[in-house]
């Protein structure tokens, strides 16, 4: 039986392996949890997810909800657990993140074709086949090895958004909706007047951040940065973004400013602050955001926090099928490879397992062109410019434009997409 190496159980090394797997492949999987842990990492099951609860919005006006379309279409297990999983959060799939992990645990678990080994890769062997999908959080001494590999490494900071006890918001001061559906409970919305705005505003532009390591140099992925950091960049960045008002159904009055919460788990004892990832001390994110008037006396589950993420020059290294250009059996998968988010690093680890197929000729070689989300992200890595390169969230700049009238461009981008991966399905599900 053909065998390939899977190093890492996160998103990407998880659908990696249950692909691989699904289509007769003996799988090496190492992960060193529980043996080591990552500053981010606390739970000892695989698919762990460190920042946000969310896959982001299901819509099909969304280009995320057209990648995610694409990969249940090709039958992601990591997806179908997400669903599993899944808690109300609107038109975003949400997830129960403990129940989620532990969903995907027991699939890899339970695979007779997946040998788990709980051990820490430090070295590479090159002889191999092998996928490397350690994540953002690499491990120094595998990091190490990469840079061996590849001459030059990069990295970006990412930030963790605070997590709530419902029980500690005050709800008569909050109101229950979301922007895009006013009849949604799935959010709880917390507004501020213009003076309390104002008074948020200036306290938190001058709150005390967590000081960086002598040898660490702060480098934010824009799709992702701290609030104190936009807060700071001007008065009406967060109204512009993640306390962007809306009215309040059967309400005239619009709010100045609004802080939404979201659902953290199925029970809906915990709630995550939507868009308020920070890397403030923890003394200082107790005293401002609960300068939120339904957050006076909120109590904090989990606090923000910062962590350095790690991903290589993919125009420079890496090839449109995610193999290394100098090693061509060697592929990078997840986030690792400059992909951005938890349905883009789901993706690419199904990618990698259909390229590692062709790479082993198990399958023959078929491409997704640009008019798919999935193809998108492919092109994006090798068509970046690799002098100032940026992780990439999908989106419908990515993708090819259609002619079509605007009112039904988008509708027609994704009938064009899917029918592209369903004739792609025919050779990739055998």
């Amino acid at each position: 039986m053909e065998e390939v190496i899977v190093i890492g159980a996160g998103l990407a090394g998880s659908e990696c392996a249950l692909s691989l797997a699904k289509h007769g492949i003996k799988v090496k999987l190492y992960e060193m949890k529980p043996q080591k842990m990552s500053p981010a990492h606390h739970n000892t099951n695989f698919c762990e997810l460190v920042c946000s609860n969310t896959f982001k919005n299901t819509s099909l006006d969304f280009a995320t909800g057209l990648l995610k379309e694409e990969l249940m279409v090709l039958d992601s297990e990591v997806l179908k657990s997400a669903k599993a999983c899944a808690v109300s959060a609107g038109d975003a799939l949400a997830v129960d993140r403990l129940k989620f992990s532990e969903d995907v645990t027991n699939k890899l678990k339970n695979n007779k074709n997946i040998e788990i080994i709980n051990k820490e890769v430090t070295k590479i062997d090159l002889t191999k086949p092998t996928i490397i999908a350690t994540g953002p959080l690499t491990s120094d001494s595998l990091a190490k090895e990469i840079e061996k590999i590849t001459g030059e490494q990069l990295y970006f900071y990412d930030a963790l958004a605070p997590i709530v006890d419902y029980e500690s918001v005050d709800i008569s001061k909050a109101f229950l909706g979301d922007r895009f559906n006013p009849d949604s409970k799935d959010y709880i919305n917390c507004p501020l007047t213009k003076e309390e705005y104002t008074n948020f505003w200036q306290e938190l532009t001058k709150a005390e951040r967590v000081k960086l390591k002598d040898f660490e140099q702060e480098k934010n992925f824009e799709g992702c940065l701290p609030v104190e950091v936009m807060a700071k960049r001007d008065f009406d960045v967060l109204r512009c973004g993640p306390m962007k008002p809306f009215k309040q159904k059967d309400k005239n009055e619009m709010p100045f400013a609004i802080l939404q919460l979201r659902k953290e788990n199925e029970l809906g004892t915990m709630y995550n602050m939507v868009g308020f990832q920070t890397n403030l001390t923890y003394p200082e994110q107790k005293r401002v955001f609960s300068l939120v008037p339904a957050l006076k006396n909120v109590k904090f589950l989990r606090y923000g926090a910062m962590h350095r993420n790690s991903f290589i020059n993919a125009p420079k290294f890496l090839t449109s099928t995610f193999s290394l250009k100098n090693h061509p059996n060697i592929f990078i998968a997840g986030q690792l490879s400059g992909v951005e988010g938890y349905v883009e690093s789901v993706a690419s680890g199904l990618l990698c397992s259909i390229f590692m197929l062709q790479y082993m000729g198990i399958m023959q070689k078929n491409r997704l062109s640009i008019n798919t989300a999935l193809g998108a992200l492919c092109n994006y890595l090798v068509s970046a410019s690799e002098h100032n390169f940026q992780p990439m969230h999908i989106n419908w700049g990515l993708i090819a434009p259609i002619d079509a009238p605007k009112s039904v461009k988008k509708q027609e981008m994704v009938k064009r997409a899917l029918t592209e991966i369903k004739e792609f399905k025919k050779v990739w599900i055998s």
